[in-house]
């Protein structure tokens, strides 16, 4: 492998070789995606330079600030994505309903959800940002619009999902349910590389990754196991715990991927069935940190990715890392 020069266009089609009964399709729709994201990644990377900072000074369907990058990268996608043939459906973060493909293209077998711009409220800030999506094959007949029952499928059933990371590199991380790879976008080619070759989170380790402002608004339990996060307990051969948060959902789960932790999105006295969605990100993330040997829990002893969706814009508690830590965390949450 190390003398093997791997692009991600390389890697999907060896990956389409290995599973019995592909057709190309999936492949194609991987690598129409693939551009779309060396798109968003040419903006963000020089936004400070063009005027595509800043707010729309309009919100979403969740209620939020809609940035200019936002906007874009949900443009982006669509028009990568709308003509190929391979999706039926798509939906967005950005959009209250599910976007068609236009009458003039044909109507493929899979629908694609996504989070453009994942953690855009610290653009500004040149904060690592990120673009999430999530690849379902439809369950309606071939040949028509996709329907919402296309879409409302639990997460098990996702046949892919990953994410990009804009930051001090783009780095690209996706699954098709055969392990978890990375590639690192080499701006000198144009290309996205293999630099993280069968990606594998550590069973435990000593990091918590959350919003500790919301402290006194979670549950006893989830108070609790923070609390026992920070101590040093001699007797169990247990040292306080470090707190790592950036606030970007991608970047967060992304480190705790590669070095191992806990990230929660409890749910809150607010938001009783919290706060990130479960279409356009915890479902998709859920299943890469799964198909690496963690665990995802919605933090009430579900299984996240078994969580049957009932709405396109679906909310959901999480937590999500190290298999370890994860149960550590239930434990607390089951006797509060």
């Amino acid at each position: 492998m190390s003398n093997k020069v791997i692009t991600i266009e390389r890697h999907i089609i060896e990956q389409e070789r290995a599973s019995n009964g592909a057709t190309g399709d999936f492949s194609a729709l991987l690598r129409d995606l693939t551009l779309a994201i060396k798109l968003i990644n040419r903006d963000v990377s020089r936004a400070g330079l063009i005027d595509i900072l800043g707010s729309t000074e309009m919100t979403n369907i969740q209620g939020e600030t809609v940035q200019k990058l936002d906007e874009f990268a949900d443009g982006v996608i669509y028009r990568a994505m709308d003509h190929g043939g391979h999706l039926c459906g798509m939906a967005s973060e950005e959009n209250e309903h599910i976007l068609p493909i236009p009458d003039e293209y044909p109507k493929g077998k899979y629908v694609l959800l996504f989070d453009p711009l994942d953690g855009s409220s610290n653009i500004d800030a040149n904060v690592s940002i990120g673009t999430i999506f999530s690849i379902l094959r439809r369950v309606t007949p071939e040949g028509g619009d996709g329907t919402k029952e296309d879409f409302f499928q639990p997460g098990y059933k996702q046949i892919a999902a990953g994410y990009t990371i804009y930051g001090p590199s783009t780095m690209l991380v996706y699954t098709a349910g055969r392990g978890v790879y990375g590639f690192t976008l080499d701006p000198s080619v144009g290309e996205f590389l293999l630099s993280h070759n069968n990606i594998r989170i550590p069973e435990h380790n000593s990091i918590y990754s959350v919003n500790e402002g919301n402290y006194h608004k979670w549950s006893e339990g989830m108070r609790n196991y923070i609390d026992w996060c920070k101590k040093d307990i001699p007797e169990e051969k247990k040292k306080a715990y470090s707190l790592r948060y950036i606030g970007s959902m991608v970047a967060d789960v992304h480190r705790t991927l590669l070095y191992g932790g806990v990230f929660l999105y409890p749910a809150d006295v607010k938001s009783h069935k919290g706060k990130l969605r479960l279409l356009y990100e915890a479902n998709p993330m859920s299943f890469v940190i799964e198909q690496a040997g963690g665990k995802a829990t919605d933090g009430q002893g579900k299984r996240l990715l078994e969580i049957i969706p009932d709405d396109l814009h679906q909310r959901t508690p999480l937590v999500v890392g190290s298999p370890k830590n994860v149960d550590e965390v239930e434990r607390f949450l089951n006797h509060s």
